[in-house]
């Protein structure tokens, strides 16, 4: 009871004590816990007051500070109702601006830096009769690092050594302090004891800003090799968090063999005499202590040039790793396929009888199965290893070449040729009768003989003349070219002949000679009164006419030369002339004893034959190349009539 007695008058003083501390502090100041704003923005911060009894009728100061620590603290601008001052001298002097208005106050604060920013702002608010509030904030400064980079170390690592250095990430120049993560194939990776150790180190620059750099260090395994290794950096953002990725890494790593393998690398497939043959040995393991041996020499690779069938057998592959005492041997077969030569029997040349049978065969040794084809002047003949000819002929005779082919590789093949010759009598390739027409007096004759062996070939005409000509050999037989007089007046008969010790065949050309012909003159006649001149006779008369006088005109239109007269043929151009101008002779008498009789124009005789001029209105006689009732003169015996004499 004495205790609870003596507790009254104790609560009551502080009840007292409460009461009158609410009715000073009634202005109300409300501001954020922190802002945060990244390096180099500008930051605001916030200070709203309110009073229930403040009707604006009293002075208001306001004041802001920034706060080091507990101790340090500065003001940095003040402000009441008469003026507002930014305080001189302190990192803020040229940075800040503040806005107030009925309720708040706004700070602003310009290039936010690191070093001298990211400290407490307080805002302190009096109101003359009702009493001051005071709140604050702190200003948080981020800074995004540099793209992280990670290094793995250059030598490669033994799965037999300890615990050792792989790689290192680093990041630079963020704020707050960045975070690395190491990933192997996408998995965190922690520090296990004797497994896994991570060394972390952090270094802070003049600026602020933080460097962080980590060290993996781990006891690697075969599988190892082929892991992917990166890192992850995590940093803060106002309002958020962001990460970043290095590069995939990975780490050469050492480890024994366990099995050891032997091939052929070149060629692929099936090897022939004369390839270049390349072995390879290889392992399953990575040491640098390991080396190979193939068939006493040393290294993982062995060149074998210009191989041959005795190069076939069995080719050993050793490897030996001498820091982990590893010795492991294989082996491989290797078969070098030939191709022997071709032979063919009968050998070289044969000759053989006309119409009779021969045959040849063609075999090659191989390690392989062969094809077999006889080839003629580049086309296939025969297939199969024998040759077989029922009965030679000249268009059998010729090269024929044996092709043995491997197809099972490619362009493994030889070959091998025989000549047939076929002896027997002369086969001469022109026809039997040849008919030529020339009008040259000498004519180039040609005679192509088949035969073996060589023909004698003659040439003559029908009365025993022997003909001089040039021989030369053929792949076949012989050509014979002669030249020959043509006769112009009779058929010329050459003959070839051509003889062996087998039998003769002969060929005949008849020769003709044919003639350059003129084309005979065709009379043209156009009636004119008075004059008639043929055959150079001359006579007038005199014609009346119903009208105008029309001026006719016989013509002897003169043949038009050949433009190139050949070389023997002046003797038919001077008969053919003789014969017009006989032709013109006769037709002037005959036109002279038709005048007589009075029968020209269908006149009497009863005619003045001297009134008229002879120079005058001359009948012209053309002659010309066909002979058609036409070419009489018109208005000859009244048979074709002017319009005017009718």
């Amino acid at each position: 009871m004495a205790v609870r007695d003596a507790a009254s008058p104790l609560l009551l003083g502080l009840l007292c004590l409460l009461h009158t501390w609410g009715a000073r502090a009634a202005v109300e100041v409300n501001m954020e816990d922190k802002v945060e704003v990244l390096l180099g923005d500008p930051a605001q911060i916030t200070c709203m007051f309110k009073s229930d009894d403040f009707g604006g009728s009293g002075g208001m100061t306001i004041e802001w500070h920034y706060v080091k620590s507990s101790t340090d603290s500065q003001r940095i601008y003040s402000q009441d109702s008469l003026q507002s001052t930014v305080e001189k001298n302190t990192p803020y002097s040229d940075r800040i601006t503040v806005n107030t208005t009925a309720r708040e106050v706004v700070l602003t604060i310009r290039d936010v830096q690191l070093k001298d920013d990211e400290v407490a702002f307080n805002c302190f608010v009096k109101i003359i009769g009702e009493g001051s509030g005071e709140g604050g904030t702190k200003l948080k400064v981020f800074k995004t690092p540099e793209d992280p980079t990670i290094q793995g170390v250059e030598q490669g690592i033994s799965v037999s050594d300890e615990v050792t250095k792989v790689a290192s990430c680093e990041v630079k120049n963020g704020h707050p302090k960045p975070k690395i993560t190491w990933y192997r194939d996408k998995m965190p990776l922690h520090n296990i004891p004797d497994v896994v150790k991570l060394d972390h180190s952090v270094t802070t620059q003049s600026s602020g800003l933080y460097s962080v750099n980590s060290d993996l260090n781990m006891k690697v395994e075969k599988k190892d090799k082929d892991a992917v290794f990166y890192c992850e950096v995590t940093f803060l953002v106002p309002g958020a968090e962001k990460m970043l990725e290095t590069k995939r890494i990975n780490i050469t790593v050492f480890y024994p063999p366990t099995t050891v393998n032997l091939w052929v690398e070149s060629p692929k497939g099936k090897i022939k005499e004369g390839d270049t043959v390349e072995f390879l040995c290889a392992s399953d393991g990575n040491s640098e202590s390991q080396f190979f041996i193939i068939e006493n020499n040393e290294g993982p690779s062995l060149k074998m040039e210009n191989v041959t069938r005795h190069n076939s057998g069995v080719f050993h592959c050793t490897v030996e790793d001498y820091e982990n005492y590893v010795r492991l041997s294989t082996n491989t077969t290797v078969l070098v396929n030939y191709l022997d030569e071709v032979v063919i029997k009968p050998t070289g040349s044969v000759s053989v009888d006309w119409k009779k049978e021969f045959s040849a065969t063609c075999n090659a040794l191989s390690s392989l199965s062969t094809t077999t084809t006889w080839f003629k002047n580049g086309k296939e003949v025969e297939k199969g290893h024998h040759l077989n000819i029922k009965a030679v002929t000249y268009d059998t005779a010729g090269t024929y070449v044996c092709v043995v082919t491997v197809p099972e590789i490619q362009a493994m093949q030889a070959n091998a040729s025989l000549q047939l010759t076929v002896q027997g009598p002369p086969e001469i390739i022109e026809k039997q009768l040849n008919e030529k027409e020339t009008n040259e007096r000498e004519l180039e004759l040609t005679c192509h003989v088949r035969s073996y062996p060589t023909p004698n070939i003659i040439w003559g005409t029908t009365n025993g003349k022997i003909i001089s000509s040039s021989n030369h050999m053929t792949g076949v037989g012989a050509k014979s070219v002669a030249k020959v007089q043509v006769n112009i007046t009779s058929n010329t008969t050459v003959f070839c002949n051509a003889s062996n010790e087998f039998g003769k065949d002969s060929v005949t050309y008849v020769i003709r000679f044919t003639k350059h012909t003129t084309t005979p003159a065709t009379i043209t006649t156009t009636i004119s009164p008075t004059t008639i001149t043929a055959a150079n006779t001359t006579n007038n008369t005199s014609t009346s006419t119903n009208a105008a006088k029309t001026k006719s005109t016989v013509k002897a239109e003169t043949p038009k030369p050949q433009e190139k007269i050949q070389k023997g043929s002046y003797g038919v151009v001077i008969a053919v002339i003789i014969i017009c101008i006989l032709l013109l002779a006769i037709l002037g008498s005959v036109l002279y004893f038709l005048y007589k009789k009075g029968k020209i124009c269908n006149r009497s005789g009863k005619k003045d034959f001297t009134k008229e001029k002879s120079s005058k209105d001359k009948i012209v006689v053309e002659m010309k190349s066909d002979n058609t009732e036409e070419a009489i003169l018109l208005g000859i015996n009244g048979e074709k009539q002017l319009p005017n004499d009718q």
